[in-house]
Formats: C-alpha cells, sequence, structure tokens
C-alpha cells in the first residue's frame, strides 16, 4: 500500500500521518518552525529572569522586607503554574499554535503594564497574570516541535529549539546588568512588549499535523502535513519519497483526558516526571532568583556587581543546554538525566561544606552546578513530551510544567526563610544538593529510555 508524498486525498488513518513525517529530510522549513516557535521561547526566557534582576532596585524602591520580597517573586510563579496546567489542556483541544499565540500576547502585554506602575498591587497582580502567558508557552511550543520531528535525531534538533530559553535568560541577565543601573528597570520592561511582533509570524505556521490527527480531524491534518511536504520539496529541489507505511503506527482514536495521565504506564511516568521538575526547577530558580539580592546584601556588591556575577551563571547554564543537545541522542535521556543530577547535586554539597563564605566561591560553584541543572532543564521538555501520546502530549507537557512551577515557587521561598532566619546561605545550599540528589534518584530508578524511536512507538 502507497501513499502519494503530496496527495490531497484525506489520510485513511493516523499512522500515515506519523509515517509521511518521518520520511521528511531536514530543510530550512523546519529551521524556520523551530525559529519562529524558538523566539517566542526564547522572549519567555527573556522575561521570567527580568524580575529578578530588577529585584535588587525594586526592593529598594518599595522598601521590601525579605517576605514581600518573597511574595513578589512567588506570585510570578503561581501564575505560571496556572498557566502550564490550563494551556497544556487548552492545547489538546484548541491546537497548539492558538495557545502559544494567546500566551505570546498575555505576557508582551503585561510586561509593558508592568513597566508604567508606581503600585506594588498593581505590579504583582500583572505579573501574575504574565506568568499565565510564560508557563502556558514553553510546554506547549515544547509539544508542538516535538510534533512536527521524526524519530532520528528529535532529541538534538527539540533541544537546539529549546537552547533558545536559556539563551533568553542569559541575554536578560546581561541586558539587565547594563540596563537596569543605567535606564531603570522600566526599560527592560518595556523591551518585554517587543514579542508581541512575532504574533503573525506564528499565526502562518501550520497546525500540527499529528494533533489534527489525533482529534479526528484527518482532512485538516492531510492538508497540513501537504503544506509541509510542499514546502519541503521546494527546499530541496524535488519529490518526496513515497512514505513506508510499515512503520505507520497508529494510536487509539479516542479523545484524551486529565486523568489518562494516571491511567495505566502513564502513572508511572507521570509520577516520574512530577519528581524530575520539580527538583531540577526548585534547585534551579531557588538559586537563581535570589543571587543578585544574595550578592547585594550578603557580600555587599553593587547592583552592577551583583547582576554581573549573576550573568556568570546564566551564561554557564547555557554551555549546560548547548552541550546536552549533542549528547542527549548517543547517551540516552536517562544517562544524561541521571548523571546531570547527581553531578549537580556532588556541587552543591562541595559549596555548602565550603561555606559559600565569598561571592566569587559562590559565583566559580553556581555556574559549575547551572551547566547540569540547566542540561537537565532543557532535557525534560523533550523527554516529556515523548513519553505521552498526542491525546494527552499538551497536558503530558504541562503536568510537568506545573511541578517545575512548583520548584520555582518553593525554591525561593526556601531561600527566602533560611535568610530569614539563620542567614545562612551555606544551608540553603545543602537544602539544594538534597533535592537534587533525589531527582537523581528519581531519573536513575524510574527513568525509561527512548532515543530514537517514533513517538507511536513510546506510546503503543
Amino acid at each position: 500500500m502507497t501513499l502519494e508524498a503530496t496527495s490531497t486525498k484525506p489520510v485513511v488513518h493516523r499512522g500515515h500521518i506519523s509515517a509521511r513525517i518521518e520520511r521528511l529530510p531536514r530543510t530550512r522549513w523546519q529551521v524556520k518552525a523551530r525559529v519562529v516557535v524558538g523566539a517566542v521561547t526564547f522572549f519567555d526566557g527573556f522575561e521570567q529572569l527580568m524580575l529578578a534582576y530588577s529585584l535588587p532596585v525594586l526592593v529598594q524602591k518599595w522598601s521590601l522586607d525579605a517576605l514581600q520580597t518573597t511574595w513578589l517573586i512567588t506570585v510570578g510563579g503561581l501564575g505560571m503554574l496556572v498557566g502550564a496546567l490550563s494551556g497544556g489542556f487548552t492545547a489538546d483541544r484548541a491546537g497548539r499554535l492558538k495557545v502559544v499565540t494567546g500566551a505570546l500576547i498575555i505576557f508582551s502585554v503585561t510586561s509593558l503594564g508592568m513597566a508604567f506602575t508606581d503600585s506594588l498591587e498593581v505590579f504583582m497582580v500583572l505579573r501574575f497574570i504574565e506568568g499565565i502567558g510564560l508557563g502556558a508557552a514553553v510546554p506547549v511550543g515544547a509539544s508542538y516541535v516535538n510534533e512536527i520531528a521524526k524519530a532520528k535525531g528529535r532529541g538534538r534538533f527539540v533541544l537546539l529549539y529549546e537552547t533558545v530559553f536559556p539563551v533568553g535568560l542569559v541575554i536578560s541577565a546581561v541586558a539587565s546588568s547594563w540596563i537596569v543601573p543605567r535606564f531603570g528597570y522600566e526599560v527592560l520592561f518595556v523591551i518585554g512588549f517587543l514579542p508581541i511582533l512575532l504574533t503573525p509570524l506564528v499565526m502562518r505556521l501550520p497546525e500540527s499535523p499529528r494533533w489534527l490527527a489525533s482529534r479526528g480531524r484527518l482532512e485538516d491534518a492531510d492538508r497540513s502535513m501537504a503544506r509541509i511536504e510542499s514546502a519541503v520539496e521546494k527546499d530541496t529541489g524535488k519529490p518526496l519519497p513515497q512514505p513506508d507505511l510499515s512503520v505507520a503506527t497508529e494510536e487509539t482514536n479516542e479523545r484524551g483526558s486529565f486523568l489518562d495521565l494516571f491511567r495505566k504506564k502513564y502513572l508511572r511516568r507521570s509520577l516520574m516526571l512530577a519528581g524530575l521538575w520539580f527538583s531540577a526547577y526548585f534547585v534551579n530558580y531557588g538559586i537563581a532568583s535570589w543571587l543578585p539580592t544574595i550578592y547585594s546584601k550578603t557580600f555587599n556588591a553593587d547592583v552592577q556587581t551583583a547582576l554581573q556575577y549573576s550573568v556568570a551563571t546564566s551564561c554557564a547554564g547555557l554551555v549546560g543546554c548547548l552541550v546536552i543537545a549533542f549528547v542527549i541522542d548517543g547517551l540516552g535521556r536517562k544517562l544524561c538525566l541521571s548523571g546531570a543530577m547527581l553531578t549537580a547535586s556532588i556541587l552543591l554539597f562541595t559549596l555548602s561544606g565550603l561555606g559559600a563564605t565569598s561571592a566569587i566561591q559562590v559565583v566559580i560553584w553556581t555556574a559549575c552546578t547551572a551547566v547540569f541543572i540547566f542540561a537537565v532543564n532543557m532535557a525534560l521538555y523533550v523527554y516529556t513530551a515523548e513519553l505521552y501520546p498526542t491525546k494527552i502530549r499538551a497536558m503530558g507537557s504541562a503536568w510537568g510544567g506545573a511541578w517545575a512551577r512548583l520548584g520555582i515557587i518553593l525554591g525561593p521561598i526556601i531561600v527566602g526563610q533560611v535568610l530569614a532566619t539563620t542567614g545562612q546561605i551555606s544551608t540553603a545550599f545543602t537544602v539544594f544538593g538534597c533535592v537534587a540528589f533525589v531527582g537523581f534518584l528519581i531519573a536513575a530508578i524510574f527513568g525509561i529510555e527512548t532515543k530514537e524511536k517514533t513517538l507511536e512507538e513510546i506510546n503503543k
């Protein structure tokens, strides 16, 4: 049985879509789609850390104590938690690109509003709403990029897209360290409005054929697939080979629900992913959100120096993201995740044992830790999307993202409590080391390998 590469007839069953995707060569079209969605992800990362690097100034502006500062950090995480859950649920029903577009508009507009308010209460409300958009964009975007990728080299393909997120973090750190001391945090948040210009580019992308097929919209899936095939043929200058329907694995045609995440084999996967997402983001954002304030308050660094020290950590994290993108298809997901979490825990225990007695010491050891924690953060996006069928893939990614947001919420709170009660930052690094070690155990014991398998094979 054969299927013409650019057929205009409806596909017979869902498996035809996966077979047609699997025989696509890498061309400029995939790069374009990855860049457009990646640009949204870039600004998501940029805006997530703008608050952290504006915090030293905001603390002075509103005379915030430790508890108020903690809540100012946390309110964005609460919004991201809501956004991750609602975004995933909506994306599995309304479509990937509609949610990405809506999230983009939300976090762009609210960033502009935060630049022009002098009210702490209004600022926090806008930060919560901004968090909803930030929380929805990345996991849903990751689902889309996973679904247009074929099995061979999928890890590298998706992670090179995901790497733009830490690039956004790094650019946010660099821009903040230069802009905030000279022009004020307001200019930074005005820049956060610029991603709204990406809206028409996102809307012009074809919707995920896998998602359309999973919803029973086979004619729409065929049209979307035909658009992609036409673009690929234009890039290569030659017709595509016929798809191999012997690998056309078909998922069930049942509609997915949130409860499916906890049925049969997906229960174990969901619990494992919850632990990994929580532990990685607890450590990452618990440290990153407070570093500028720790440098300025504990080590008496001025604002510009504190922000420059924090840039080093973000830059180191970017190195980890690039490395994981190139090794994950060879070493596999399980080894990469467990190995990185174990190494991060050892580094954090070492910093705690040394006492975290100087700013330079903290810079060096947190930067080394960031290499491995950022790598885990990125790998989880491709890994999570792989572990669920199309009907619940966005919800599965949202489930992981929700636990990440819980980590983002609790990490800074723990740091705030430790600093408020003991004043010993070394104790906080001990806590982070313990959490990272738990993450290592979860990945090592419960992780499963998915490299070089189609999404349909993984979820038979």
